[in-house]
């Protein structure tokens, strides 16, 4: 255990390293503000491909920022109002098979599954195909500064996916949880920071965070190893070193977990070495509500053992 990073004692005194940008709280009251101007166009169609005698399956479809339209697998139950869940993918994966949702709908739980925006190519009659890329999300849109980062738009989308199941008739939008795995984890954390009532937030080694810390490990594990070929391809001399990480951190969630209200548990294997610990700890340390950790010191970006057990009965207690 911790063959490459801190102490357990300096994991959780860390406080981060990439740079927190002077105007950060007004750069995302601005996202805000334009998100809520963009007009959701919310659709939902029917999932034929995967009907169900106890809820509706469905396909929804907004529109986020930058005009982009976004997919999600819903399952509503038949009942009265309850609680519901949201769920974020791995970085570069798909969203969960409707077979990974049906526990969440048998216990009564409206679950939504977001496609984050050009990492799967999901194609329907009623809609353009999106096509997937294979280019570096994370430094997508760096060099035309921080508003036009593609993940400032993914973080906006976790948001309106929040903002349009919260008001749903099915869903009390007082008992909605957040989770996911990496990316996931760190999307669920950042759909938390951007939305006020979210009430729970279940996190398995949240990627998008601390990109200084990873990037000075050098660990030559996608995705942060992005960040090095980024500057060997437009900066071989790290002349904007200092730019980069300031506007990188405009999407560092450990600035974003300040804003966090809802409860969190966060889940870490101390061998992560995709998702260094250190960068994970940051996020964790900065939060001021009401928290826990799940420590696995032999596990690394690994499927956790009991993890996703553990969060789907927390659900069902806290929600």
């Amino acid at each position: 255990m911790l063959s490459f990073e801190m102490s357990s004692e300096e994991l959780l005194a860390y406080q981060g390293t990439n740079p927190r940008p002077a105007d950060f709280d007004q750069f995302w009251e601005k996202a805000l503000a334009e998100l809520a101007a963009t007009d959701p166009e919310t659709e939902f169609t029917e999932a034929t491909d995967f009907p169900l005698p106890f809820a509706r399956t469905e396909h929804l479809y907004f529109t986020g920022t930058g005009g982009y339209r976004v997919h999600a697998k819903v399952i509503r139950p038949h009942q009265a109002e309850g609680p519901a869940v949201l769920i974020f993918h791995g970085y570069g994966g798909e969203q969960p098979k409707w077979v990974d949702l049906l526990p969440y709908a048998a216990r009564g739980f409206t679950v939504a599954a977001l496609d984050v925006r050009e990492q799967v190519a999901f194609r329907t009659d009623s809609q353009q195909a999106n096509s997937f890329s294979l280019r570096n999300h994370l430094v997508e849109g760096l060099d035309g500064g921080p508003e036009s980062l593609l993940y400032r738009h993914v973080f906006l989308d976790t948001r309106r996916l929040a903002d349009i199941i919260g008001g749903l008739p099915e869903v009390d939008a007082t008992r909605i949880g957040t989770t996911g795995w990496s990316q996931g984890g760190g999307l669920s954390l950042v759909c938390a920071a951007l939305t006020p009532g979210i009430k729970y937030t279940a996190s398995v080694y949240p990627f998008l965070t601390d990109y200084q810390r990873a990037w000075e490990l050098n660990l030559e594990k996608a995705p942060y190893d992005e960040i090095t070929t980024w500057f060997k391809k437009r900066d071989p001399r790290h002349l904007r070193e200092q730019e980069v990480f300031t506007t990188l951190g405009y999407i560092d969630l450990q600035h974003l977990a300040p804003r966090i209200q809802a409860e969190v548990t966060l889940y870490v294997g101390l061998e992560d070495q995709v998702c260094p610990p250190s960068t994970q700890y940051a996020a964790y340390n900065k939060l001021t509500t009401a928290k826990q950790l799940r420590v696995y010191p032999d596990f690394g970006h690994d499927d956790l053992p009991g993890a996703f057990d553990e969060i789907f009965q927390t659900f069902s207690q806290r929600l």
